[in-house]
C-alpha cells in the first residue's frame, strides 16, 4: 500500500499518443502501403502527427485522400491487415508512464483506457503490453455505439471502473479527447508530448491542465506528494 492520496477517484487515458507511443508501428504499416505501390515511404516525423487520427489521418498523410475517396476503403483494409501483423514491434509505453501507473496501482487509484482504436487492435495490444489485468476498464472505439468526442465511451469506462466521472480525470493528445472528457464531466489533461495532430495547439483545446511529459501527471494526480 501507498501513503499517496489523490483528489481523483479514477484516471483514464487515451491509448495512442498518450499512454503508449504506437506511432512507429502505425507509420510502418502505412509506409508498407506506399512501398507496395512503388512509392517512396514518408519520413517518420512527417507521418507521426497523423497517427493521432488513426487510419483516416495516416492515409491522408501518405496519399492525400479522405474517407470519401473511392480508394479509401481498400487502402484502409490493407493498412489494417499490415498493422494487425505487427502491433508491438517498436510500440511501447511513453517514458515514465510505467512508473506513473505503478504509483497509481500502489495507491489503489483505478485507471483505465478509452481509445477510438477498434477492439480488433486495442485488446491484443493492451494484452501484449501487459496492461489488461491492471486496467480497471479498457474501452475501444467500437465498445459502445459511439466514439470520442462523444462522452459515452468515457462514461462507460467510469461505470466499469465504478468511479464517479465528475471526480475523475481524462488524459489525451487530441482536442476530441478534451471535448469527450469535458462532456463526460471529467477534468481534462492535454498531453502535449503526444501526436497532437489537430490544427489547434494543445493550449487552445480548453483542457484543465497541459502536461509535457507523463511524469508531469504525478503532481496533478497526487498534489500532496512530497
Amino acid at each position: 500500500m501507498s501513503n499517496l492520496s489523490s483528489p481523483y477517484h479514477g484516471v483514464f487515458f487515451d491509448l495512442d499518443g498518450t499512454l503508449a507511443d504506437t506511432a512507429p508501428d502505425l507509420v510502418a504499416a502505412t509506409n508498407l502501403l506506399l512501398i507496395a505501390r512503388n512509392l517512396e515511404p514518408k519520413p517518420y516525423p512527417f507521418l507521426r502527427p497523423y497517427a493521432s487520427a488513426g487510419a483516416r489521418g495516416l492515409l491522408e498523410g501518405a496519399f492525400g485522400i479522405a474517407p470519401d475517396h473511392p480508394d479509401f476503403i481498400a487502402l484502409r483494409d490493407e493498412f489494417f491487415a499490415n498493422y494487425e501483423k505487427a502491433l508491438l514491434v517498436e510500440s511501447k509505453l511513453f517514458d515514465d508512464m510505467d512508473d506513473l501507473l505503478d504509483q497509481m496501482d500502489r495507491a489503489s487509484l483505478p485507471w483505465g483506457i478509452v481509445t477510438n482504436k477498434s477492439q480488433r487492435f486495442t485488446n491484443p495490444l493492451v494484452e501484449l503490453m501487459g496492461l489488461h489485468k491492471r486496467s480497471a476498464s479498457t474501452v475501444s472505439g467500437d465498445t459502445t455505439p459511439h466514439s470520442k468526442p462523444h462522452p459515452e465511451p468515457i462514461l462507460h469506462a467510469a461505470r466499469e471502473a465504478r468511479v464517479d466521472p465528475t471526480k475523475s480525470l481524462y488524459v489525451g493528445d487530441d482536442i476530441r479527447d478534451v471535448l469527450a472528457g469535458k462532456a463526460a464531466g471529467m477534468q481534462t489533461v492535454a498531453a502535449a508530448y503526444g501526436y497532437c495532430g489537430c490544427k489547434e495547439p494543445p493550449e487552445a483545446w480548453g483542457a484543465d491542465f497541459i502536461i509535457h511529459s507523463p511524469i508531469d501527471l504525478l503532481q496533478i494526480i497526487f498534489p500532496n506528494k512530497g
